[in-house]
This record gives C-alpha cells, structure tokens and sequence, in this order.
C-alpha cells in the first residue's frame, strides 16, 4: 500500500486542468500500457531526458507510485540520459514534500538515492545513469522522452518498442533562484497529474 501521504496528494491532484491538446498527445503512452495490460503481458517504461538528473526521474517515481495507487499489475519503471550527470539534490525535496520516503546510499559525484513509496515494495534506485544502463531493459519496453532535446538527439532507441514525446518544462532554469523550491515541486506535481491521467485511463 502506497504510503498514506502519497495517497493524499495523488487524490488531490486534479487531471481536469489538463488541457485537451496535451491529453490527446498523451493517448499513444494510454494505449501502450493498456495493450500490454489487456494482453497480461509485463510494462516496461524507460522515461529518457538528457541528463537523467531531473524530469525524467520525477516521471519514474511517479510512474511506480501511480501503476500501484490504479492497481495496474506488472509495471516496471526506469529512467535513463543520453548522458550520466547526478540525480539533483531539488527533486528528492520535492518527491519528499509529496510523502516519498528516500534515503541516501552512496555519496559523491553520482550519489545513490533509495526512494521509497510504500510498504512491502522494492524501493526505486534513484541515481543519474544512460538509457541503455545494465539496470534497464534491453527489449520490450517503451522510450517515453521527457525532454525535446532527448527527442531530437534520440531518433533511434535499440530495444524500444514505441518511442513517444512528453517533454517538460526543465526546472532547472530556476537553479539558484528564490523560486527554485516551488517550481520543482510544481514540475513534480504537473508531472504526477499527467501520469495520473494516464493509468487512471488504463481499463482493466
């Protein structure tokens, strides 16, 4: 069971304010899961951004923590760059402030984060890493691109089945700002509102 303050803010997250151009591009992500789901067939999602140290991994817990919240079975999710830097220190106090629970493991250049979302479930590995680490899958999954750059830069992605566009505004521009704290929590929390709109249109 998902801890109950991740329970609380997914409920109140309101995916009516998503507008309707944006929902319609995120239909090719619904139809993907829900293929896989109505062939009780496994989901593997790879959210790819350039520098794997922020939107991408925001969509990856997210991702988790929703397939568990709408009960959707078989659900893996990973992320990936098309280069390694670090898991920014900014999106650990915004899932945070959301109820995830995450501990550092390894520090240094490219630190290691556990990032747990409920009891009784493998917590989330949380460190920056390419698409194509040994700790994501090879074949069978989808390449859900977070950044415009990633898109452009990645044409082909081995082992993908679909690869589809849903990029985000990069928080980073905010880096060293006194705005810095609200606008990750507020990229999280737009993030986590399109994932939910996503599985909560998974039929089982």
């Amino acid at each position: 069971m998902l801890f109950k303050a991740i329970t609380t803010q997914i409920a109140a997250l309101n995916t009516d304010a998503i507008p309707v151009l944006r929902k319609n591009s995120l239909q090719s992500i619904i139809n993907y899961i829900k293929h896989k789901a109505d062939h009780d067939k496994q989901i593997q999602l790879n959210f790819i951004c350039t520098h794997n140290s922020r939107r991408s991994h925001l969509s990856q817990v997210w991702a988790q923590a929703l397939a568990l919240y709408f009960n959707i079975k078989r659900v893996y999710c990973y992320s990936g760059g098309t280069e390694t830097t670090a898991f920014y220190p900014a999106v650990a106090k915004a899932l945070e402030s959301s109820g995830f629970k995450i501990e550092s493991q390894l520090q240094g250049i490219n630190p290691l984060h556990k990032i747990k979302y409920a009891d009784n479930h493998v917590p989330i590995m949380g460190f920056s890493k390419t698409y194509d680490d040994d700790s994501n899958p090879k074949a069978d999954f989808a390449a859900i691109l977070t950044c415009s750059q990633a898109y452009k830069g990645c044409p082909f992605i081995p082992g993908a089945e679909v690869r589809i566009p849903m990029p985000f505004d990069d928080p980073k521009v905010f880096d060293n700002t006194p705005l810095k704290t609200i606008k990750y929590l507020e990229r999280s929390l737009q993030i986590a509102t399109e994932l939910k709109y996503i599985f909560s249109n998974i039929k089982h």
